[in-house]
């Protein structure tokens, strides 16, 4: 961009640009700033003209960034959240608040700790809005950049720019339909493996650590989510267990496992959520039980922040509610 360009550039169209990267729709994109949608489409025009590029086509779908979007998006947004930063209060006071918070879960984690997150903002930041995104392969680069402040999620050891909070542990159980013949006399290895199974087939590894943009970033740790690579007594006996049906996540296996004679290994704080309302039955234990530490990774520089380190402590808080 040359001299010339850059004087001519307002900040307020970066802010559009930012909102329309994050959107892909010129409406939300407006809702989120206060602009009318013809306002928005106005500073694209401007953008493209200063810029010497589309940056944004329209497709049925939405607004698909185009290659020199998405090259400049994460160092614009990073710039701006920088300026914001400096220009905050030094403070936080949620009662007054009406921040974006922004968290990456998966179904677990939206099913058994969002809900009780929501609860807490609400009683004590009423004017702020929680946008929750599920996590993938760009979780990674969406933490670098701030467009996610948390991302809940069971792993191992974080690079030294992440810092990762442990909440809770979580361990597995089997569940069954109430009234399933596995409720009924004693449960033995032979019983729940002729009986057939729901299998949590998970999904790629949303973290890789040598494509994360950066240099290493956050080593996940395969948990319910990736069941077919955790071997057990079950999966070891000649002849094999029945897997009759495979599920991306564990609330799609609990759905299942209710309404069928399968059974299903599942985390216990969801199976408990609907042993409670009667039902699934949780069956006993018959090997030693999975176990698998759920936290909340944080950018470790991003923490500085009154409003995130708050945000640490009602997800500290959240999970002391389970």
């Amino acid at each position: 961009m040359s001299e010339l360009h850059f004087n001519q550039i307002d900040l307020n169209l970066l802010r559009v640009f930012d909102a329309l990267l994050d959107e892909r729709n010129v409406t939300r994109a407006g809702a989120r700033l206060g602009l009318s949608q013809s306002a928005v489409s106005h500073a694209l025009g401007r953008l493209r003209l200063l810029l010497g590029d589309e940056l944004f086509v329209r497709r049925s779908t939405g607004m698909d960034p185009t290659p020199r979007a998405l090259e400049i998006g994460p160092a614009l947004h990073t710039a701006l959240l920088q300026m914001q930063t400096a220009l905050a209060p030094a403070g936080f006071d949620p009662a007054v608040s009406e921040r974006r918070f922004s968290i990456s879960a998966g179904p677990y984690g939206c099913a058994v700790l969002i809900p009780h997150v929501v609860r807490l903002l609400g009683r004590h930041a009423p004017g702020a809005t929680l946008q929750v995104t599920p996590y993938g392969g760009g979780t990674v680069e969406a933490l670098d950049t701030g467009r996610v402040d948390a991302a809940l999620m069971g792993m191992d050891t974080p690079s030294r720019r992440f810092r990762f909070q442990k909440l809770f542990d979580e361990s597995m159980v089997w569940v069954v339909r109430k009234d399933h013949p596995l409720t009924e006399g004693p449960l033995t290895l032979q019983r729940l493996r002729d009986t057939p199974h729901i299998l949590v087939s998970g999904f790629e590894d949303p973290f890789d650590a040598e494509a994360a943009p950066g240099g290493p970033g956050l080593k996940y740790r395969r948990g319910w989510d990736r069941q077919e690579s955790q071997p057990s007594e079950l999966a070891r006996r000649t002849p094999p267990r029945k897997v009759a049906v495979l599920t991306p996540d564990s609330v799609s296996a609990l759905a299942i496992a209710t309404r069928s004679d399968m059974a299903a290994l599942v985390p216990r704080r969801l199976a408990e959520s609907k042993g409670a309302e009667g039902r699934v039955a949780i069956l006993p234990p018959v090997q030693p039980a999975f176990t698998l530490e759920i936290g909340a990774v944080f950018r470790e520089d991003r923490l500085v922040d009154p409003a995130v380190a708050w945000l640490s402590r009602i997800l500290a808080e959240a999970a002391q509610g389970l």
